[in-house]
């Protein structure tokens, strides 16, 4: 029966959402407030104080009519950093349509497809050419490790192959 009464008035049951909205509105004007107060103290901070270039993180060097620099803050001071896109990541403004999306491209769609199959190129070349022909004296050159790898592949090959074989003629001799 007292519910039945607070419909009848003006302000009805109390409605959570707009006693939320109540709540955030205070809570957004108190925070305008505080940005106000924060910001007329930042506007009543004195010219910039001159810092030694000769030590990067030393103490700042005032003025003779300046008061004492105040210790530095406690807080981390945080500089946004844009890191740069390597120039062959760049993409030609020709590649875009007028809507901002990408074109097909079937050239360099090619091209990285090739360039998956292709093996990295070497920093030295000279080195590497040098390794492959034995003239590091204690090391053997890469000409007789590959062909070690090759023997070693082959003779498992035909290890496999004739082990193979024996399972399929011992299974097709009993049955």
């Amino acid at each position: 029966m007292a519910a039945e009464k607070n419909k009848g008035k003006k302000g009805g049951p109390a409605d959570p959402i707009s006693d939320r909205e109540r709540a955030l509105s205070e809570q957004i004007a108190t925070l305008e407030a505080e940005i106000k107060r924060l910001d007329s103290q930042l506007q009543k901070v004195p010219a910039p104080k001159l810092r030694s270039t000769a030590i990067p993180h030393g103490n700042t060097v005032s003025r003779r009519n300046d008061p004492p620099p105040k210790p530095p803050a406690a807080e981390p001071v945080f500089e946004e950093i844009k890191p740069l896109k390597p120039t062959t990541e760049m993409e030609p403004s020709d590649r875009f349509n007028e809507l901002g999306v990408r074109k097909y491209d079937l050239p360099g769609l090619l091209q990285k497809l090739r360039d998956q199959f292709r093996r990295p190129t070497t920093s030295n070349p000279r080195l590497v050419n040098y390794l492959a022909a034995g003239g590091v004296h204690g090391l053997r050159p890469l000409r007789y490790e590959k062909r070690v790898a090759r023997n070693r592949f082959i003779l498992f090959t035909a290890v496999l192959f004739l082990l193979l074989l024996g399972i399929i003629l011992f299974f097709t001799t009993h049955h």
